[in-house]
């Protein structure tokens, strides 16, 4: 399926294959607009990843993959969509924890909190959902270095203009970098705040950027389920209430990584007021936005219009 090259979409209404949708979210990844956990499906993320690519590169912004927008992705590289993948002793040897509870009080009483099985790390070091994983190679061994699989290329190349702003849409749960012109340099989903704990409005500032943070719960958070009056510390790792990355917006808020990432940008994948990106997109938010102002407006539509054949944000 993924080893030849799929045929573009038809012109006509006609749904792509699957081998199609998968080239499309890697190389929609790989281009800066991330569909979040690549899965092979033409969901939400990567109907908002798509139009967010359309509009930046003058095409209109349907959020389907037609031919004229397959023919523009296609020449954003000449790299291989999937690449075989030795597995390497450090991706097996863990350490692994059995399972991580759903509970802050329980995982507060973790030594760490990483991954639960290789299959797991492999899956979030490509950008890909496990099942699909498991699918694109259903008779390897995850557990074992020195086994060959195939996996999405997903090498990104850091964007060259600098990052002057960060848009956070809560009613569209987007990301945008933009350059200090307005233009769209990097595009991401998310989750949000709920009505309950709704994200902030208006203007904050990144206040600082912490790699592999520890999670530190404050009883004034008032977190549903939480019956502690004390505070506490959960332990770093990637399967951490706020991920590998978190990017500082002060009171409390952020912008973060999440040890969910299927959930990410979807309906039903609310925070506690924070802005949750998928653990790799944090981490290329994290290289583009570091030190640089976040922007948080909400709901604020994002149209585009052609000035001097620039593409722009107004």
């Amino acid at each position: 399926m993924t080893r030849s090259s799929p045929r573009p979409p038809a012109r006509a209404a006609r749904a792509p294959s699957t081998a199609a949708i998968i080239k499309e979210e890697i190389l929609l990844d790989r281009a800066g607009f991330s569909p979040g956990q690549i899965d092979g499906q033409a969901g939400s993320n990567d109907q908002k990843a798509l139009a967010a690519f359309q509009g930046a590169n003058g095409l209109k912004p349907t959020g389907h993959l037609d031919a004229e927008t397959w023919s523009r992705l296609t020449a954003t590289s000449n790299d291989p969509a999937m690449v075989e993948y030795e597995i390497e002793p450090g991706d097996v040897k863990g350490p692994f924890n059995k399972s991580i509870p759903s509970s802050f009080e329980k995982k507060a009483e973790l030594k760490n909190l990483n991954y639960t099985v290789p299959r797991e790390l492999l899956a979030e070091k490509f950008h890909v959902a496990p099942a699909l994983l498991t699918r694109l190679n259903p008779k390897a061994s995850f557990e074992t270095a020195g086994t060959k699989i195939v996996v999405p290329n997903v090498a990104r190349k850091p964007p060259e203009a600098k990052v002057e702003k960060v848009v956070v849409d809560k009613s569209a749960l987007t990301v945008r970098a933009l350059d200090g012109h307005g233009k769209l340099i990097s595009f991401y989903p998310a989750s949000v705040g709920s009505e309950d704990r709704p994200s902030p409005t208006g203007t904050r500032h990144i206040r600082s950027v912490v790699e592999n943070p520890t999670y530190h719960y404050s009883p004034k958070l008032k977190f549903k389920g939480v019956k502690t009056q004390k505070p506490f510390d959960i332990a770093a790792g990637p399967l951490n209430p706020v991920g590998s990355t978190w990017i500082d917006l002060g009171d409390s808020y952020g912008i973060h990584g999440t040890p969910s990432p299927q959930s990410v940008g979807k309906s039903g994948g609310v925070s506690h007021g924070c802005v949750h990106l998928t653990n790799w997109d944090a981490r290329a938010a994290d290289g583009t936005v570091r030190r640089q102002p976040a922007w948080l407006v909400a709901g604020t539509p994002i149209s585009f219009r052609s000035v001097q054949g620039t593409r722009w944000i107004q």
